[in-house]
């Protein structure tokens, strides 16, 4: 095989510096500080994905089982307890075993224990063991931990701290009490670790995310420590770096997704490992790789010469898994051939290569799979056969050699039959129900999002935006907001600021779906409004400033953004940035008139460095009179010389005031530039920014020329942290005294003389209270006057809706029989189901409005329990084409794993306030992400950050806000920490599930509502199907984008003509359409999404709740029922299915009391479809995505129009032009 040189990558990584994590984690055990109160017994004589060795003398096999090493023969458990245990190695001479554990911290790290034989090792009794002395002896201990385990379990759920002795106790019935560490991470993780030759150190896996969650592995090696040594944190040393693409600098290091990992040793100085070769040169991990052209190499490099050498290609089917023969003369591997897993032997002499096997399980090359892309296997102790995990058992492949002294296969592979017992220990599956119709059926409800704060000159007053309407708000003050006056009610209104000097005068823009953005200015003492728009061009535009000037005659400031997700990028989708013009403010007694245009002149666009791609912090603010232009951008505030005109590039000069290393928000207090005499600016008085959803101030003598950062140890100088739980929207009175934050509904502010004198300070907030008429009054006035209009003379029940001739499926009971029934009727008031049942049984009342089903199914309304979208992040308050796809498919609610504390909540109340149709939205904020991404990072190194993360989510849903999501959160104790907070705020939680098959487990285990995409590892077993099943977890697979194969979506695309279907062209934009035109074809057993579904299907038959979840996958809505068709393609009938979209998704999430069935007390949420298309036309669930009508809360929808049906029959709301056709 050729050879290269040493990749330069090593030189690089040398020169970059890890900076993560940002906090160190307090102490804790993830054993003894979260309650376990349930125990789950069970035996098991299959498994998954379980790696193992053999020793390399005894041929004893230790294998993982659920997070548990086993000892073969007899399959005896030698580690219990609530650490996540595996991927078990022993050490050349067999007297050590490596395993990786979770214990304590909750990180993957690297322990050993002595090994002195499978019977030495045994924590319970058990009769077939052979009694020698050292076995009674260590078995007495065991016994004695024994006797006393009920006794100390009871003291640990009570609260009882476990004193030293318990401790020890706990340590010998878990086997744990010879347990040494080797490594010591707190953040990064460490697996697979193998021996070196000479038995004193261990190479293995080290994990590093980025901003992508997405883990690199690097080898590192790690010296053994003395009985007693403590390792100190990060100790170890890196010998196999990442390889950087071309041109990547050594500061891009941690950016590169694609690393190393399966590492073994070929000789003392040889390593041979595995590596993604196929998406490095990009740096960037994709989905849905070819499995069957290959994605994975094995290498081998000297750490000697350096020297690297491509010992397997990943063409074709992919190599990876590598393992050794005991003699050094065979490599073995697993590879993808045609539709076969194949165990393959190759000769290091001669390169040949044997496919010797092909009854494995698919491997896991197509994703990312920091738990191995095949369980680890080995050679038995003569290399006469190997030990390997398959198709749930364990196999013997026999191995003999040829006449050229090559090893080959040497017979029929063997199952070795072994019985294992589960014994796990469960916490209680965290699900507070909620109940949504406290919150939908009151008559007011309340905004608790609220954006856009500015503070006007002296910190008095705020503005902002709550749903589309502009507030005032006087600080300290227990008086409500006061709506600001406006031309049009029924419009939305965003982007407010005060006019500087000009004492109650706002400035704020309107937004049209027509007209686009439009300027009004209101004088609040008069009440009086005009209108800017008359010579404004037609734009979106955000951030309008005036000027502070002495003057009526002003500067005007705002900046123009191109098109966006729902306004489309048809209309007006040129030249975005900074404009500037004059206009002359109305003087006092000036006979001015509502509705009087006051013209905008001399507009300009000035160019500058802004960035346009997230403009949701975007602001601008004049100073300096109208000298110069504040821009405050994501993390950068820095001005714009307008009086000094542009150079010979027709550019402005700009000047960086102040930078945020990680910040998201950074203001500066508009007092910015003092002028000298000689013309120079001082520079910047006050700043503050946000950094990891936290308010810091710094003066501005502190500010220094490099950028602001909070992280402990490395922090700026001066900083001072001043929220609490954290904030948002931060802003400074114009007077640069007082400086001003949101969370939620609930402003804080802080005097700045208090910062510079106190060495703490509390800040001061006030709640400020903001509602609107619910859709229950909206309904009942819609339908009152439908009532009149229709001359009706019995009014008593104008605000009912009759729903007759129904072939109906209830959902009350879960089960067919009892939910179906073929002629049924459902009868809402208000919006509420008051009847459902029979038509033999229920009379419609006089007066309510009635629809004939004629035969066609009625169900609840679907739930996207996994739903994404991106249309929050816009920052005009436009209606939504996302939401009305949505319901269009008859998703009456979604939730969102993963949307944004403030923008998130926004839409929601945009839609309840009525400002556009939609379903019921609920989702989890920002999700908690232990990824490298400076915005959303959250470390939770305590049960205070914990607490905090989630009151930042409930502040801005309030009654609405019930789940969160950890994602990618490293440490087990950060997740605890989290679930313990929960329970006192009514939160569930719904992780993502992230590919990472091991942690994945322990979600259900501490006891998570749901686990988000399905497990990596397609096809499940026993031990994991009887789990996930008695647990009370509930699986959202979202087949859409399954891991281990090709995503669902693909298929779609490939199968359905979606660019042509006459009503997603009617409801969605074309070009979303168009970019899913062609798809590549690929063979059935790609698509691993099969196996999967037929997964859910066995885990569902033993009574888990299984959900639907699209994933926001385009086409929205359309894709809903494709997740529905692959649910359905693993075993579960047409019943189930519908179940797992309507009911099973409302248990999940906590809100069966209020959604999921057609039962009396319920929200009026309900899909009926055509006449005739009963229960019996749903084979196959052909004609699931062909709704009649969609009903949200009571009001009617035609499905193909989304034009309303009742109570406002033909009205339909008008949305931007999208489509150029």
């Amino acid at each position: 095989m050729p050879k290269t040189p040493t990749q330069t990558s090593i030189s690089l990584s040398d020169d970059w510096k890890d900076e993560w994590p940002y906090h160190v984690q307090e102490p804790w055990d993830i054993s003894t500080d979260f309650p376990f109160p349930r125990v789950l017994e069970y035996e098991v004589d299959e498994g998954t994905w379980m790696r193992l060795d053999v020793h390399p003398t005894s041929g004893e096999i230790v294998f993982d089982l659920l997070g548990y090493p086993f000892c073969s023969p007899r399959a005896h458990p030698i580690m219990l307890g609530v650490p996540s245990d595996g991927d078990p190695q022993f050490s050349p001479d067999g007297e050590q075993l490596a395993f990786r554990s979770d214990a304590i911290l909750g990180v993957d790290n690297i322990w050993v224990i002595p090994w002195q034989g499978c019977h030495t090792a045994a924590i319970r009794p058990n009769p077939d063991l052979d009694q020698s002395d050292a076995t009674l002896r260590l078995a007495s201990e065991v016994l004695d931990a024994l006797a006393f385990q009920t006794e100390d379990e009871a003291l640990l759920l009570k609260g009882s701290k476990e004193t030293p002795e318990r401790k020890q106790r706990r340590l010998f019935r878990e086997g744990r009490s010879q347990a040494q560490r080797v490594t010591n991470e707190t953040f990064r993780t460490v697996t697979d670790a193998r021996f070196h030759p000479s038995g004193k150190s261990v190479i293995a896996s080290k994990w590093y995310v980025s901003s992508r969650s997405i883990p690199a592995g690097e080898g590192w090696l790690f010296d053994l420590p003395r009985t007693g040594d403590i390792v100190q944190e990060g100790a170890g040393k890196r010998v196999i770096s990442r390889t950087l693409p071309a041109g990547w600098s050594a500061e891009r290091y941690g950016d590169q997704q694609i690393g190393n990992e399966q590492f073994i040793w070929k000789d003392e100085n040889t390593l041979i490992y595995a590596k993604r070769t196929t998406q490095e040169a990009s740096g960037v991990f994709s989905y849905s790789a070819d499995i069957h052209s290959g994605t994975y190499a094995i290498l081998s490099r000297n750490l000697i010469t350096g020297e690297t050498e491509t010992l397997v290609s990943e063409f074709p089917g992919g190599a990876s898994r590598p393992e050794l023969s005991r003699d050094g003369s065979t490599l073995a591997f697993v590879r993808r051939v045609r539709d076969k897993e194949a165990l393959v032997l190759m000769n290091l002499r001669s390169g040949t290569l044997r496919n010797i096997w092909y009854g494995l399980t698919y491997d896991a090359t197509s994703i990312s799979a920091p738990m191995g892309t095949y369980p680890s296997f080995a050679f038995t102790p003569k290399d006469d056969g190997i030990i390997i995990w398959a198709a749930g058992k364990l196999w013997r492949i026999p191995i003999t050699e040829n006449t050229g002294g090559e090893k080959i296969a040497g017979g029929e592979p063997t199952v070795i039959p072994f019985k294992a017992k589960i014994e796990k220990r469960l916490a209680e599956t965290l699900r507070e129900p909620t109940d949504l119709s406290k919150t939908e059926m009151a008559e007011r409800q309340r905004v608790y999002a609220f954006k856009e704060l500015t503070v006007d000159d002296y910190g008095e007053n705020v503005l902002f935006q709550a749903a589309g309407v502009t507030y005032l708000q006087e600080v300290g003050s227990s008086s409500p907001p006061v709506r600001v006056p406006v031309l049009d009610a029924s419009a939305t209104y965003y982007s407010p600021s005060f006019v500087p000097n000009a004492p109650n005068k706002v400035l704020h823009s309107k937004w049209s779906e027509t007209n686009f953005t439009t300027f009004e200015l209101a004088d609040l003492s008069t009440g009086t409004v005009y209108d800017l728009s008359s010579t404004l061009p037609l734009g979106r535009y955000i951030s309008p400033v005036l000027c502070g000037c002495a003057s009526t005659e002003r500067k005007i400031a705002f900046i123009r953004v191109s098109g966006d997700t729902l306004t489309g990028n048809i209309v007006e989708t040129r030249n975005a940035g900074i404009i500037v013009g004059d206009i002359s403010l109305p003087s006092a007694g000036h006979a001015y008139f509502e509705n009087t245009p006051i013209t905008i002149r001399n507009l300009k666009h000035i160019p500058s460095n802004i960035e346009l791609g997230d403009v949701s912090l975007l602001r601008l603010q004049f100073i300096d009179g109208s000298r110069r232009l504040l821009v405050e951008d994501v993390g950068r505030a820095f001005t714009i010389d307008l009086a000094g005109g542009t150079n010979q590039f027709g550019k402005y000069n700009e000047e960086t005031l102040v930078t945020a290393k990680s910040g998201s928000e950074v203001v500066v207090s508009p007092n910015v530039l003092v002028p000298r005499l000689d013309g120079a600016p001082v520079g910047v008085q006050h700043a503050a920014f946000l950094d990891y959803y936290q308010v810091y101030y710094v003066e501005g003598k502190n500010i220094g020329n490099g950028p602001l950062k909070s992280k402990p140890g490395d922090a700026s100088p001066g900083i001072k942290r001043v929220s609490v739980d954290g904030g948002h929207d931060i802003a400074w009175s114009r007077d640069g005294k007082k400086l001003f934050w949101l969370l939620g509904p609930y402003l804080h502010y802080i005097e700045v003389s208090s910062l510079t004198t106190k060495a703490e300070v509390i800040p001061t907030f006030q709640e400020i209270a903001v509602d609107y008429d619910s859709e229950v009054i909206r309904l009942k006035a819609d339908s009152l006057s439908a009532a009149i209009a229709r001359s009706d003379e019995d009014l008593e029940n104008f605000d009912v809706l009759a729903i007759v001739n129904a072939s109906l499926l209830t959902f009350e009971t879960g089960h067919f029989g009892g939910d179906y029934i073929p002629s049924g009727i459902v009868i809402s008031k208000a919006g509420v189901i008051v009847k459902a049942g029979s038509m033999d049984e229920i009379d419609v009342p006089s007066g309510a409005h009635v629809i004939d089903a004629a035969g066609g199914l009625l169900i609840p309304g679907y739930i996207d329990v996994h739903a994404h979208w991106a249309g929050f992040t816009v920052q005009h308050p436009t209606k939504s084409w996302e939401m009305e796809a949505f319901l269009a498919y008859g998703v009456t609610t979604l939730h969102n794993p993963s949307s944004d504390n403030r923008d998130g909540y926004h839409e929601r109340f945009l839609v309840e306030s009525g400002k556009m149709i939609g379903p019921r939205i609920y989702h989890t904020g920002n999700i908690i992400y232990g990824g490298s991404e400076y915005g959303i990072h959250q470390d939770i190194v305590n049960l205070r950050e914990a607490r905090s993360a989630l009151l930042r989510i409930k502040a801005e849903g309030g009654p609405s806000s019930f789940s969160y999501k950890n994602y990618a959160l490293p440490s087990r104790a950060s997740r605890q920490r989290l679930l313990l907070a929960a329970r006192n705020l009514s939160m569930l939680a719904v992780p993502e599930g992230g590919m990472n098959y091991d942690w994945d487990l322990t979600y259900i285990i501490d006891g998570m509502a749901t686990i988000e995409h399905a497990i990596p590892i397609p096809v499940l077993y026993d031990d994991v199907l009887t789990l996930y099943a008695e647990s009370g977890t509930a699986t959202t697979p979202t087949h859409i984008v399954n891991y281990g194969g090709v995503m669902g979506e693909q298929l779609v695309w490939a199968t359905e003509d979606v660019v042509n279907d006459p009503k997603l062209r009617r409801l969605t934009r074309h070009d979303r359409l168009q970019g899913i035109s062609e798809s590549t074809s690929r063979p059935k057993d790609s698509f691993a999404l099969f196996n999967t579904s037929a997964s859910v299907a066995k885990m569902v038959k033993r009574g888990a709740w299984a959900n639907i979840g699209a994933h926001g996958e385009a086409p929205l809505g359309f894709m809903y029922h494709s997740e529905m068709q692959f649910t359905l393609a693993g075993g579960l009938d047409e019943y189930e299915v519908l179940r797992a979209a309507t009911r099973d998704g409302a248990l999940s999430l906590g809100l069966f009391g209020s959604i999921g069935s057609l039962s009396t007390g319920k929200l009026a949420d309900m899909v009926l479809y055509p006449e005739g298309i009963d229960f019996d036309h749903f084979q196959n669930l052909a004609p699931s995505k062909d709704l009649r009508y969609v009903i949200k809360g009571g009001r009617v929808f035609d499905a193909s129009t989304m034009a309303e049906e009742w109570p406002v029959k033909g009205r339909k709301q008008v949305l931007p032009v999208l489509n150029a056709d």
